[in-house]
């Protein structure tokens, strides 16, 4: 088994959010709620779930753009939150980001080349030309001409712009990639060219990827191995085929039964879900308001997230026992 390049233990983020105007009482949000989780070396990890269950938080945490209430994220055996400046200059170096939002994501007012160099400039690697040659080198390897160096962001289509933002990721030569809904943004036969240039790139660069997506489709196409997201926890995590073909979590199987059937002829599963999220529930399982499944048990006792088998793991009480 690969070793693991990041491990987190422990990893909290909460929210304090006032009730009201007049009301002095504040909630307490869980963006990410006692998560323990590997990205190992080489793999593409995909981290899959609906929108406002905090992966993109956890994201944002792992490359330590925000800090977090508890837990800790190790790289190559040492805690990030510890790092000083250096180590943290260091580290952000091996560990780039790739963006949704292909807009904001760029400076308008620096053209493709001076974007795709800067972080050499910031990291002070090389002099002024060797920095112009790596840029213009990267800017081939994801797919762009020369000529277009001088371009601003404006000036390109998505699918373009998002290769930029791949290109300045790469830059560097990282050895973890956080693609943060990459894909989300860009029309289908653009996302399936960013996502083959992603496949290519990784196998050149010999990288570790862990990829945001609510896109399950995209997630089969690009990962070796799946967590699955629910309310600021994990609640299934698997190998890519065994998500798909033999998923165990309820919450797992609600989203693969809203993913459209390519095959006109194929009869969709149907799988009736119930109540809302509950979002302030602090006693037993979280998915208990809208689980078919839902036993004693899911109200009073909130299932770790545990081994299935050699495989699979999965936060539910009633894993393997739910019939098809």
């Amino acid at each position: 088994m690969p070793e693991a390049l990041v491990e987190i233990s422990g990893l909290t983020k909460q929210y304090a959010l006032s009730s009201g105007f007049f009301n002095s009482r504040k909630r307490i949000i869980y963006a990410v709620n006692n998560i323990d989780l590997q990205i190992l070396k080489g793999e593409t990890l995909g981290l899959v779930g609906e929108s406002g269950c905090g992966k993109s938080t956890l994201a944002r945490l792992i490359t330590r753009l925000e800090k977090p209430s508890s837990g800790s994220v190790n790289f190559k055996g040492e805690n990030i939150y510890s790092y000083g400046k250096d180590a943290l200059k260091s580290y952000r170096r091996n560990v780039q980001m790739i963006f949704q939002d292909t807009y904001s994501s760029l400076n308008p007012r620096k053209s493709a080349l001076s974007t795709i160099k800067e972080p050499l400039t910031i990291h002070r690697l090389g002099n002024k030309k060797e920095r112009g040659e790596a840029a213009l080198e990267m800017m081939a390897k994801v797919g762009l001409n020369r000529e277009l160096a001088g371009r601003y962001s404006h000036e390109f289509s998505g699918g373009q712009r998002q290769r930029i933002g791949i290109a300045r990721a790469l830059v560097l030569h990282p050895e973890l990639i956080i693609a943060d809904e990459p894909v989300s943004s860009l029309d289908v036969s653009i996302q399936a060219q960013i996502l083959n240039l992603l496949k290519d790139l990784k196998k050149d660069y010999h990288l570790t990827y862990l990829f945001v997506s609510h896109d399950l489709n995209v997630i089969r196409f690009i990962s070796d191995r799946v967590a699955v997201m629910y309310l600021g926890k994990i609640v299934e995590l698997a190998t890519n085929n065994d998500i798909y073909d033999r998923p165990l979590h309820p919450y797992t199987r609600m989203l693969l039964a809203a993913v459209p059937s390519g095959n006109p002829g194929r009869k969709e599963k149907v799988m009736q879900i119930k109540g809302e999220a509950a979002v302030e529930n602090d006693q037993g399982c979280p998915f208990q308001n809208r689980c078919p499944y839902q036993a004693d048990i899911c109200a009073k006792k909130d299932p770790p997230l545990e081994n299935f088998d050699a495989q699979s793991a999965c936060a539910c009480h009633m894993a393997g026992a739910i019939e098809e």
